[in-house]
Parts: C-alpha cells; structure tokens; sequence
C-alpha cells in the first residue's frame, strides 16, 4: 500500500501545472468533448506509465539497494527543481486533424509524457518498490486526480488557478521527498 499511496501523491503534486495538465485544459476547451478526452488521457497515462514501470523494475534488477535510494533521491531533487519550470505547450503538442477525440486525447497524452517529470517519477518509484501494479495503479491515480478535474471545469479553473504557488509547493514537497530518502529515512515515504 506503500508504493500505491507514494505513487499516487507524488505523480498528482508533479502534475499539477504540468505541460499535460496544460493539454487537458487545451483539450477540454477546445473540444468541449469531457468523457472521450478523461478516456483518452487515462489510456495514454496507464500505458505509458506501465512501459516506465516495466523499465524502472528491470533497473532495480541491475543495481543495488543503495544505488536505487540515492537515484530516487536525486530525481526528487531534480523533479523540485523541474516543478519550478513554468511547462508551456508547443503548437506541435496542440492536437489538430479529424482523429477522433478519444485518440486525439491518447496520441496527444501518450506523446506529451513521454520524458515528463511524471513519467520520470513512475520509472524511479517503480525500481524502489517491488509491486509493479501498485505503482502503475497509483501513478497512473495520481494524473487521474489532476486532470479529471482540469478537464471537468476548465473554464473555471484558468481564472483561479495560481500556478506559481502550486509549483512552489510541488518543489517543496519533492526536496522534502528527496532529502528524507537520501538521509536513508525511505520508510518515512
């Protein structure tokens, strides 16, 4: 349950203000189309983050123990660090053509993710941790919980959303993640 709740939060903090967050909020105000666009961000999230899974659990195969907290703790100071990085969408990432929105939402997550914090977060949470579905499960509840919402009421959620101070907290939480799993305090998380 460990590595579920781990997951969970920590993909949820790093998504907020995320480049994926933004393309949900693009999606969902350009399209209006809110249960295809929530389908397709779930299916591009559970399958690229089994992929990051698959890759960080044939990692921790590879490497000791101590290795794999020191790699933890230095991509959670690295994801603080990248949490302070205003994400900004590139018109390659803006979806366009007659795909239809279900796919568009896929293609369009699947691709955006890939090398993303998030993505980077579930292939190092899935070395530490010996239950791949847990971590799969939860990262993938951790996107879920941010952009659900973004896409339900993306009109609302540009006028109040302080994106500055989200990335504050973020980065706090991910130095505070960082230091207590270098210190070798990893039952803490």
């Amino acid at each position: 349950m460990e590595a579920f709740a781990l997951s969970t939060a920590s993909v949820a903090v790093g998504e907020l203000g995320d480049k994926t967050q933004l393309l949900a909020l693009v999606l969902a105000t350009r399209l209006r189309r809110p249960v295809p666009i929530i389908a397709g961000i779930f299916a591009a999230t559970l399958l690229n983050h089994l992929i990051a899974c698959l890759v960080g659990a044939w990692t921790a195969e590879l490497l000791s123990p101590d290795v794999l907290r020191w790699a933890l703790g230095i991509s959670f100071l690295a994801v603080a660090v990248w949490a302070l990085i205003p994400d900004k969408l590139d018109s390659a990432a803006t979806p366009r053509g007659s795909y239809g929105v279900f796919m568009l939402a896929a293609l369009a997550f699947f691709l955006a993710e890939m090398g993303d914090k998030t993505q980077i977060l579930a292939l190092t949470l899935a070395a530490k941790y010996d239950d791949l579905l847990q971590v799969v499960a939860g990262t993938t509840l951790g996107m879920m919980i941010v952009n659900v919402p973004t896409v339900l009421f993306a009109e609302r959620a540009t006028k109040w959303l302080p994106l500055q101070a989200v990335r504050l907290v973020a980065a706090a939480l991910y130095v505070v993640l960082g230091v207590v799993t270098l210190a070798g305090h990893s039952r803490l998380l």
